[in-house]
């Protein structure tokens, strides 16, 4: 008798362990308020990484109105740069955690014409500051940066860039 009750048992285990297996589980599809809700989070979430690295670094930096963080070093001379304006600069990419990604030491410097190129929105919008001899540090959160995927390179998904950039050379 106990050895029925014992195969009952694990048969009702083994039946109930069973269920579902092979079934897809359906998970509910987040609608575009979660989305824009999610993404506000991310912006705020970003804001204040850069805001502390701002204040650990003791950088006198300005925001955008588009989130774009800015402090130029040195404005140049001349006309502040524009479309088809061909420049040459030279760079530093780095995260906040100080890991260099791309720099004109190592790949030498950069020749770009202005809104002809393709490059970060935030890179594009903070160029457009300077004149030809100027000098700026920009911080691209990774809505104007690189975004959710990265560069499918040394830009990890979701990186907040640093550039040091030093035009050179009339445009």
């Amino acid at each position: 008798m106990k050895i029925k009750y014992v195969a009952v048992i694990l048969l009702v285990i083994s039946i109930s362990c069973s269920r579902g297996q092979g079934k897809a589980v359906r998970q509910p599809v987040p609608g575009k308020s979660e989305m824009a809700d999610l993404n506000r989070y991310f912006v705020r979430k970003d804001r204040e990484r850069i805001a502390n690295y701002i204040d650990r670094k003791n950088l006198k930096m300005t925001e955008s109105s588009s989130g774009l963080w800015y402090m130029i070093k040195t404005e140049g001379s001349g006309s502040y740069l524009t479309d088809r304006d061909k420049i040459t600069m030279e760079y530093e990419c780095s995260l906040l955690d100080g890991t260099i990604c791309y720099s004109s030491i190592d790949l030498g410097p950069k020749e770009i014409i202005i809104g002809k190129t393709t490059m970060e929105s935030g890179l594009n919008q903070g160029l457009r500051m300077l004149k030809p001899g100027g000098e700026a540090v920009f911080i691209l959160p990774p809505f104007l940066a690189y975004g959710i995927t990265g560069d499918g390179g040394k830009i990890p998904p979701r990186a907040v860039i640093i550039y040091h950039i030093k035009i050179s050379g009339n445009p």
